[in-house]
């Protein structure tokens, strides 16, 4: 398995997996161009984040973005890790931890890194098992949004 950094000629696949993932976990039809949109923004303007793809025999199997938060408390990146998906024949195989391992090691050689954030549904208990597995725990912060 390769895991790499995601490029435009993966565009498709990227925005096939965030549909998915929003519908499985939250029940949502994500509007396509409004997402593909999205996705190609994060692709093509490095300065917001990243996504990470683990491929096998020229077939995305998960993909991961990352996007940069700065902490004036910390004088450092928090980097939020969002938009996981595992391809459903490929799951319990180890690919949601390679990629997280490898966000870590690039979070290392960057060097301005101080955590990783994710958020994640409440109610979605074998997701929150797999991160708790990698060591992340449950924050004391609840998660507020306004809509403009």
């Amino acid at each position: 398995m390769t895991l790499r950094q995601a490029k435009i000629e993966d565009l498709a696949a990227l925005v096939s997996f965030n549909q998915a993932m929003a519908q499985e976990t939250e029940g949502k039809m994500l509007d396509a161009d409004t997402l593909t949109q999205g996705v190609k923004g994060l692709l093509m303007h490095p300065e917001y984040g990243f996504y990470l793809v683990a491929e096998q025999g020229g077939q995305i199997l998960g993909s991961l973005a990352v996007t940069f938060e700065w902490s004036d408390w910390r004088n450092a990146l928090f980097w939020w890790i969002q938009s996981v998906y595992v391809s459903p024949s490929a799951r319990r195989q180890g690919i949601y931890a390679g990629l997280y391992s490898r966000v870590q090691q690039m979070a290392k050689e960057q060097g301005n890194v101080c955590g990783f954030r994710l958020y994640v549904e409440k109610d979605n208990q074998a997701a929150q098992q797999t991160y708790e597995k990698l060591g992340m725990q449950e924050c004391q912060y609840y998660m507020y949004e306004s809509k403009r």
